[in-house]
């Protein structure tokens, strides 16, 4: 399988950063979904005897995770990066005090404005499906956690949204929903990244809303909305919306329209100096509620 289904042609980062600019004032109030993930993943730190001395948040967005991070590890120096600037100025809001101890960055995650070895944690919530490589993600996670450091991480898996994607193929072949990579080929990625003991587990989460155009209208208020280069270039007409529409409608149940968001988590340590890298062969693919602390600090 193609691990980049994408690929780094067709998601194009201007259009991603400007999409959530745009969405920064609203992001915080709709990201209902993106809000609790972040909660599931600060809470699998439980898992980990670790105590970080500098912590970097990849995506930030509005903050959410680095909230929950700073209760968590009070006496950590917190990074938050993001790639939209305007999402970072949000972050910002009610943490400017005095000897703060957090710093905002505007940058790629495939591009780290951060020395070598210099982080222990890399935490990454509900970003990566943005990144058109994910080996370079990875890569630049490895490069800067220090030896031993840890990364942990979620992000989308391909049956998020089927409903709407079966729903928009019923009508043309046209691209109108972000695609994601499978749980697996995440796991082999982090492998040829040199990262170890890879950990990938997997849950389905369901929205509901009252009709279509809300699950539309939510996803285009935090900025997630189709920012694929095989995008329609022209607007939809009304008669198409409304097929689309109808296609939906058959996934009602008990008065509301289910929104599927496949997540996907997963964890890996970077390696001591002299360790030999993995194979694909390591990847572990089962539920972390099954293991316990792994290493301290």
């Amino acid at each position: 399988m193609n691990p980049e289904p994408f690929g780094a042609d067709r998601l194009e980062k201007r259009r991603v950063a400007a999409a959530f600019n745009r969405a920064a004032a609203t992001y915080a109030d709709r990201a209902v979904l993106q809000d609790a993930v972040a909660e599931r993943l600060v809470e699998r730190m439980d898992l980990f005897r670790i105590d970080p001395g500098v912590i970097l948040d990849v995506g930030c967005g509005s903050g959410s995770g680095l909230r929950r991070l700073r209760r968590r590890y009070p006496r950590a120096r917190i990074v938050g990066l993001d790639l939209a600037l305007e999402m970072l100025r949000e972050a910002r809001r009610g943490w400017r005090r005095i000897r703060a101890r957090e710093s905002y960055l505007c940058g790629d995650a495939e591009s780290l404005p951060l020395a070598d070895a210099s982080i222990d944690l890399v935490f990454s919530s509900m970003v990566l499906q943005w990144c058109p490589s994910l080996e370079a993600a990875f890569g630049e996670f490895r490069r800067v956690l220090r030896p031993e450091g840890l990364l942990l991480f979620s992000t989308l898996g391909p049956d998020t949204l089927t409903e709407l994607r079966q729903s928009w193929a019923a009508v043309d072949r046209a691209t109108h929903v972000n695609a994601f990579l499978d749980m697996h080929d995440v796991g082999d990625a982090l492998v040829r990244a040199g990262l170890g003991s890879p950990v990938m587990d997997m849950e389905r989460l369901t929205m509901t809303y009252p009709d279509p155009c809300a699950v539309m209208r939510d996803l285009k208020a935090i900025g997630a909305h189709n920012l694929n280069r095989g995008r329609p270039a022209h607007l939809t007409g009304k008669s198409r919306l409304r097929r689309v529409i109808e296609h939906y409608e058959r996934w009602r149940r008990d008065g509301v329209i289910p929104a599927t968001f496949e997540v996907v988590y997963g964890h890996a340590w970077s390696p001591s100096p002299g360790t030999r890298p993995q194979d694909g062969s390591t990847v572990a693919t089962f539920p972390l509620s099954r293991l316990g602390g792994r290493r301290s600090r």
